[in-house]
């Protein structure tokens, strides 16, 4: 690596680059001995993370429409379900809900996007 600042700190050169060779070689030890994450068992539920991305974006769409009050409220009721678990799904990201009201929540979503847009027309 060859130092481009100020001349003064060109002494640092080599000692910059044993530092880019010790952290290319730790990164290569890292990935050589990182454990791999086992999958998920079969028919196991899933939980909110990296493994569920369109949940995530589900999330994101969803959590605009919850800062009214009693939105969450009228929501749980939509789904059939109990105010905390709305809190549970939207909020604290904890839980998601199953296939059935995942897709009541789309058409809530649908229905609330189609409000919005009749009151900008």
């Amino acid at each position: 690596m060859l130092y481009s600042g100020p001349a003064r700190l060109r002494h640092l050169d080599p000692l910059l680059s044993l530092i880019e060779i010790a952290a290319v070689e730790l990164a290569r030890e890292l990935r050589r001995h990182a454990v791999p994450r086992r999958p998920a068992r079969r028919n196991a539920t899933l939980r909110p993370g990296v493994e569920t991305p369109h949940w995530l974006a589900l999330v994101e769409m969803v959590r605009p429409l919850l800062r009214r009050r009693g939105a969450k409220a009228l929501l749980a009721y939509e789904l059939g379900l109990h105010r905390g678990r709305i809190t549970q799904f939207f909020t604290r990201r904890s839980a998601m809900p199953d296939a059935e009201r995942t897709l009541l929540l789309l058409f809530w979503l649908v229905r609330q996007d189609r409000k919005r847009r009749n009151k900008i027309a």
